[in-house]
């Protein structure tokens, strides 16, 4: 059990902690195993993020302290908090990648500490399971370059029977 200091202490931390992010993931990790947590903690230090466990009532002021009206109680299980510097995108990805193939890690919702914004975790799944910016960025270009090579042949063909 934690004292009123030590909760005051980790109130003002997450506060710290909001202030240098610009996104935040919601999620419940019952029933993972520390050692993955763990694993998962290293991958997001390399993009400097955090991921902390954070008591509902504690994340509740926190919150409030941001000027942000939400009540974590609505949510299931307990509530892990991505601290995140990068954009949601990107955030989502990394913790998506994590929760691919683990029925016990689930995302639950997020923020968008910019907008003052929650979304709903089936949202953040859908922005984390987007391939990487290069990758769609090829895919418009190869979409782009369909309609030229389809008029191309249409002219080779058409060059083919004037000859």
């Amino acid at each position: 059990m934690k004292t009123k200091a030590q909760k005051k202490e980790q109130i003002e931390s997450g506060v710290k902690g909001m202030a240098k992010s610009e996104t935040l993931v919601l999620a419940d990790f019952t029933g993972v195993p520390t050692k993955e947590l763990n694993a998962f903690r290293k991958t997001l230090r390399g993009m400097g993020a955090a991921f902390t466990v954070v008591k509902k009532r504690l994340f509740k002021l926190m919150l409030k302290e941001q000027g942000i009206d939400f009540d974590p109680k609505t949510l299931d299980g307990q509530l892990g908090v991505v601290f995140s510097p990068k954009d949601l995108v990107e955030t989502a990805g990394v913790t998506y990648k994590f929760s691919k193939g683990k029925e016990a890690f689930k995302i639950l919702g997020g923020f968008n500490l910019k907008d003052k914004q929650f979304l709903e975790g089936v949202d953040v799944v859908r922005y984390g399971a987007l391939p990487p910016r290069e990758v769609l960025l090829g895919q418009l270009v190869g979409m782009l370059t369909v309609p030229i090579r389809q008029f191309m042949t249409v002219l080779n063909e058409k060059a083919k029977k004037s000859n």
